[in-house]
């Protein structure tokens, strides 16, 4: 028997006091969060302090150490991996988000056979009040709908296996914004897709009248779509902070809230100084054997400078149990000095080609140079950097590289995850995480691993493709900027619409027009 599924009205998340430790190390620490429908919740916070980590918290999946975490309504949830074995298809993905949906009309038809059959229990009631808010009748066109509009393929019967991981993630967020879901998570959604997918899903967000919860990396969703951020970046008492005002109203209390933090542990640190100096000028005047003026009582005179120490003591002892914790610097990162070779050209690709994915293109660069590329997925932008570092053999034209150029490129993913953390230290990873087993490391802390490798050997030419990908807001600022000032030849292939208007004067190669 289909148990009834709440109305999107009744779509609720509630975590109270939620506590979590990965490896030994706190992740969630005191997370409080309620989220009512309407509600769309943006979580931030640099690479490793447990976004995904809650989001699996509040799916259920992850059980906190404690704490309590309330889920009510039909849950779609979007993490940043998507297994392809099993021999799944499209159409299992769509199935799988549907089911639903499709559960809900075979319960009304149940239903209607038996109120025609003379039953008049409210069973009927029941379940068209659930088809009704899931609009079950129309939830294919729904899927059909955003599978078109995010450029996923829509052919049921194509096996996962043969989906690159863009478009298995596209396949699966069109189920999820056709599915209608009473709640969302969404991990990192804007990875893989154009500009056209990042329209339609910041729409969707915007219309869906349950809850979001979403992790992203993209600046402008964040803008466009937020009414309440959740960051887990550090703060004065190691608990997240909420802020309402969307994602204008974070920016401005993160800031006000760090700078009260650091008056509060400047003025703590005065303070400290002050003691520190009283206590060392009457530990001196006992070396000294000093004692008060003639004339002060015996008793007076053999306890005062001892009682004066202890007295400092106990003003310490006091300031030691209230201390602030020392504002954590933000994790700058610190761009290497990349080569240049003045005059010479260090890359020519002349006519590349690749039969199906990338039509004839010629690129020619020398340091300094900066070249964006853009065009819709299937365009051909990854393909184009990897043909321009030899990593692909192009079925037409020709690639030359400057004798001993280095030529550095970052892909869409990381690669097999093995080995250690021990990237350059460029200010990418935290202490925690140096040394750790990459496979232990969050998704976005491999992204700056990766990062940190095509960096360390200096490259005369860096191909980065879409290099935003997971990366905080916080590091793709600082990024943005190294990138504009460094000697080196930069290509950018990139969907971000934030890093396309920071790049705005950049020259562009738009494939769509080749």
């Amino acid at each position: 028997m289909l148990r009834h599924r709440p109305p999107l009205r009744t779509a609720h998340v509630r975590a109270v006091d939620v506590h979590l430790a990965r490896g030994g190390r706190p992740v969630l620490r005191g997370l409080d969060l309620v989220a009512s429908p309407g509600d769309r919740i943006a979580v931030v916070g640099e690479n490793g302090r447990g976004k995904s980590t809650l989001l699996a918290v509040l799916a259920g999946t992850l059980a906190p150490d404690r704490g309590e975490v309330h889920r009510a309504g039909g849950l779609g949830v979007a993490d940043q991996t998507i297994p392809a074995g099993g021999g799944r298809t499209v159409g299992d993905l769509v199935d799988l988000e549907l089911a639903g949906a499709r559960a809900a009309l075979r319960a009304l038809d149940t239903a209607a056979a038996a109120l025609a059959g003379g039953d008049p229990g409210d069973s009927y009631a029941d379940a068209l009040a659930t088809a009704e808010a899931l609009d079950a009748w129309d939830a294919d066109r729904r899927v059909d709908v955003a599978l078109a509009a995010l450029g996923a393929v829509d052919d049921r019967a194509r096996p996962l296996p043969t989906l690159s991981v863009g478009q298995r993630h596209r396949v699966r967020l069109a189920c999820l914004l056709g599915a209608r879901h009473d709640v969302l998570l969404l991990d990192e959604p804007t990875n893989h897709l154009d500009a056209a997918g990042l329209d339609h899903l910041t729409a969707a967000l915007r219309a869906h009248p349950g809850v979001v919860v979403v992790v992203s990396h993209d600046r402008v969703l964040l803008a466009d779509v937020a009414t309440t951020v959740l960051d887990l970046d550090p703060s004065i008492d190691g608990r997240p902070r909420t802020y309402g005002g969307g994602w204008a109203g974070h920016l401005a209390g993160r800031d006000a809230e760090r700078a009260r933090w650091e008056a509060r542990y400047a003025e703590q640190v005065e303070h400290r100084r002050r003691l520190a100096d009283d206590l060392s000028a009457a530990q001196n005047r006992l070396r000294d054997n000093w004692r008060p003026p003639k004339g002060t009582g015996r008793h007076v005179r053999a306890t005062r400078a001892p009682a004066l120490v202890r007295a400092v003591h106990r003003r310490q002892d006091d300031l030691d149990a209230r201390l602030v914790d020392v504002p954590p610097p933000p994790r700058r990162f610190t761009m290497p000095h990349l080569p240049a070779r003045p005059g010479a050209t260090l890359l020519r690709a002349e006519g590349v080609g690749v039969a199906g994915r990338l039509r004839r293109t010629d690129v020619a660069l020398s340091s300094g140079d900066r070249l964006v590329v853009t065009g819709p997925n299937g365009a051909g932008k990854s393909t184009l950097l990897a043909v321009l570092a030899g990593a692909l053999e192009p079925d037409r034209g020709t690639v030359t590289v400057a004798p001993d150029v280095g030529v550095g490129r970052l892909g869409q993913e990381s690669g097999a995850v093995t080995g250690t953390a021990a990237p350059p230290d460029l200010g990418l990873l935290g202490p925690d995480d140096v040394g750790r087993r990459l496979g232990e490391l969050s998704v976005g802390a491999r992204r700056r691993v990766d990062l940190a490798q095509v960096l360390a050997p200096r490259p005369h030419v860096l191909l980065l493709d879409e290099p935003t990908n997971h990366l905080s807001p916080a590091l793709v600022d600082e990024l943005t900027a190294a990138l504009r000032a460094t000697d080196a030849a930069v290509v950018i292939a990139t969907h971000d619409r934030g890093l396309l208007a920071d790049l705005a004067d950049w020259p562009r190669l738009n494939l769509s027009e080749q």
